[in-house]
């Protein structure tokens, strides 16, 4: 049925009137952890709840059938999500992973490789010929995040997935800042997509939870193994919240990344900013690639302000609209200052790499009016 409709069709009525028993048109919640067996040796599609759940079930297969893949496994959150692909690999196997991704990312996979868990190369994937060197090492495995975090920078999923195959690794791509709605990895050659599934999936920030989707049958099926193995299943009231959550998101997106552009050239033209980090700007330097592998802009964005940490620390005790928090994806809109926040374990010298200054903020934009959230960052802003 899926292959038939429109996304947004599937996300708005995945498992509507799906309740056998009482013709519920909101699937029903279970919450069981443990379920009857049919007789003697005779276990039923559930029988533990770590094993399996109705309610994960359901949002795995959604997000399947969002991102184009084979089957998902949903988990507890986004990080698992990351770390339950990391668990197939072997300590000789070796990881490729971008020089600017997700601090916590980054933090995950210099802890497994310290624990010899595997080996790892962090590289820059603009730079081809920096990553054709890494592949030469025959790695197993290419983490891409693209937009990154904070950056926005935009990597080609194709370029790198078909280097990758070449090459005899699998590829992984973050999905979370896009979601199905702006950006199909699958469709690229991503062998694997994974979400933080408490950002814009869910979009009300009110749960942590996370999903990777296999781009074959046999790999979903292993990681759905290994998730029962270790114990990384997300919880059923989450994922049910999620799949709630999941109904809106093409129109959420729609308004949000409508927003975001708005302020993108707002900030633009304001003498204090020295930089404005989106990709639907026509001057960003993947504007041309986001246009090719991209539906959409999305809602996130990241400025750099003149003068030192003063007018940071002013423009974020300044908001009001606005709330200064980390996270991102949800209904309301977010500051957040990457070095303090988000990507403080990175350290100085890993920011000052990767180009993460102390001047930068990042905005998730939500749901307000544009009209609102510009003034609320210009009187911030003013306040310098």
């Amino acid at each position: 049925m899926t292959a038939h409709i429109k996304p947004e069709t599937i996300a708005a009525t995945y498992g509507v009137a799906s309740d056998a028993a009482f013709g519920a048109i909101s699937p029903p919640l279970v919450l069981s952890s443990t379920f009857a067996f049919e007789g003697y040796e005779r276990a039923g599609r559930y029988d533990y709840g770590r094993a399996g759940n109705p309610n994960r079930d359901m949002l795995g297969e959604a997000l399947a059938a969002l991102e184009g893949g084979a089957g998902a496994v949903v988990t507890s959150s986004g990080m698992a999500a990351i770390d339950l692909v990391l668990g197939q690999l072997g300590s000789a196997d070796r990881v490729i992973a971008p020089h600017d991704c997700y601090g916590g990312t980054l933090r995950l996979l210099k802890a497994r490789a310290a624990k010899r868990q595997f080996q790892l190369s962090i590289v820059d994937l603009s730079d081809t010929s920096a990553l054709d060197g890494a592949l030469a090492a025959s790695p197993a495995l290419v983490l891409i995040e693209t937009p990154s975090n904070p950056l926005m920078r935009i990597v080609d999923i194709a370029d790198i997935t078909a280097r990758a195959k070449v090459a005899g690794a699998v590829t992984m791509v973050d999905n979370t800042f896009l979601s199905p709605a702006l950006q199909q990895p699958i469709t690229l050659g991503a062998d694997y997509v994974v979400h933080s599934t408490t950002k814009f999936l869910n979009g009300h920030s009110d749960v942590i939870g996370g999903a990777v989707v296999a781009a074959r049958a046999e790999d979903a099926e292993r990681l759905r193994t290994w998730s029962n193995v270790i114990g990384s299943a997300g919880s059923p009231f989450d994922a049910w919240l999620t799949l709630r959550g999941l109904r809106t998101l093409y129109a959420r997106i729609e308004r949000q990344q409508a927003t975001a552009a708005v302020i993108a050239a707002f900030l633009k033209q304001q003498p204090q900013v020295t930089a404005v980090h989106y990709p639907g700007l026509a001057d960003h330097p993947g504007h041309a690639l986001a246009l090719r592998q991209q539906r959409g802009f999305g809602a996130m964005l990241s400025f750099e302000l003149a003068g030192g940490v003063e007018p940071v620390r002013n423009f974020c005790q300044n908001v009001h609209v606005l709330t200064l928090a980390e996270s991102l994806g949800g209904m309301e809109s977010l500051v957040a200052h990457p070095a303090t926040m988000t990507h403080a374990d990175m350290g100085a010298e890993g920011r000052q790499i990767t180009g993460i200054s102390d001047q930068l903020l990042r905005l998730s934009i939500g749901l307000e009016h544009v009209d609102d959230l510009v003034a609320d960052i210009a009187q911030a802003l003013g306040g310098q």
